[in-house]
């Protein structure tokens, strides 16, 4: 199996969202495979570095979008505290 081969593979399970780039969900499960043929072993050297390199894109992908989960948590979290604040201050001024 050659490199584009392993391309065409890596790429063909994985579903993209509207914008271009694969969800979360789909850049995890194509990555749980990747490492699922890795670990299984039997590949040439040259479809394992392909193999390799795929798996690194899609972890990118999966911290690119927990990272940004995480901006958007943490801003909900100090948008509430916040509320909370303002409303502590409104209920001791009647």
């Amino acid at each position: 199996m050659t490199s584009s081969k392993v391309s065409e593979d890596a790429g063909a399970g994985g579903a993209v969202e509207a914008g271009g780039t694969l969800g979360y969900e789909q850049a995890r499960d194509e990555l749980i495979e990747v490492v699922r043929r890795l670990e299984a072993g039997g590949t040439s050297l040259e479809e394992s570095l392909a193999l390799w390199e795929r798996g690194e894109e899609l972890a990118k992908v999966c911290r690119r979008w927990l990272d940004g989960a995480r901006e958007r948590l943490d801003a909900a979290l100090a948008e509430d505290a916040q509320d909370s604040q303002d409303g502590q201050r409104d209920s001791g001024k009647e």
